[in-house]
């Protein structure tokens, strides 16, 4: 694989899609090795305790940031291709079949019924979306447009070198984990303005009831995972095409 540059990019690809410029820049990994998790918790650790201080550094002298809901969650990993290091991470909290009413975060801090009653949320199939990040030190190197398009950017559809590309990455090992695993909906604690980034890229979240304090005031939010994929099929059909692998993943 050449170095991943715009040069390169546009000697290899010059009509590329934003999925082929994802594939070119970047793998997207399900962290299922004992290495590929380790990493997955070093970007935590990164992002959470040193970059952002949401959580004690001190708690972690091994430098993993890890929690409770771990023993029940699958992971993602954003890498790097030309420098093979891993720069982005998710996670995808499962239910517990036999504790469904305490599987996810957002249960111990939202009162709103859709999190308690399986009428309103299929909770058997729903999987709560948390520790998302991108490395701010590579998201802040000079070179960071080739990979991303910075945050108060309009959309472009037409241009090709545009697109969120990174978050797009982690959103389409999410779905891959998603399908994997029969999960049908996502909830999750999100900050709004990450739910006002993931609007205007199409892929869209119920807000269920009033901000709450979890590191911060965070929303409350559900997501029918084949509803969100359609919209963005119709809205943002080149992000459709990277959320599903080129059509691979459907659901």
């Amino acid at each position: 694989m050449p170095s991943a540059s715009s040069a390169a990019l546009k000697a290899e690809c010059p009509d590329a899609t934003l999925l082929e410029r994802l594939n070119f820049y970047f793998d997207t990994l399900v962290a299922d090795t004992p290495s590929l998790l380790r990493q997955a918790h070093e970007i935590r650790y990164a992002v959470y305790c040193v970059e952002t201080g949401f959580e004690d550094a001190a708690s972690f002298p091994d430098g993993l940031e890890r929690d409770a809901l771990d023993a029940h969650a699958v992971h993602g990993l954003l890498v790097h291709r030309s420098t093979a290091r891993p720069v982005g991470t998710v996670r995808l909290v499962l239910p517990v079949q036999q504790a469904l009413l305490h599987s996810f975060a957002v249960q111990g801090v939202s009162d709103h019924p859709a999190f308690r009653n399986s009428t309103l949320l299929p909770l058997a199939s729903t999987a709560e979306v948390s520790r998302f990040c991108i490395s701010r030190q590579f998201r802040r190197r000079a070179t960071d447009t080739m990979y991303d398009e910075p945050e108060t950017a309009p959309a472009r559809v037409s241009d090709r070198r545009g697109g969120p590309l990174m978050r797009l990455g982690l959103i389409q090992v999410l779905v891959r984990m998603s399908a994997q695993h029969g999960i049908t909906h996502w909830c999750a604690l999100m900050e709004p303005t990450l739910l006002r980034m993931l609007d205007a890229m199409a892929i869209r979240f119920t807000r269920l009831g009033p901000l709450v304090d979890h590191h911060g005031l965070r929303q409350p939010c559900v997501c029918d995972i084949a509803e969100a994929l359609a919209a963005v099929r119709r809205e943002r059909p080149e992000y459709w095409d990277v959320l599903t692998s080129g059509g691979n993943v459907i659901y």
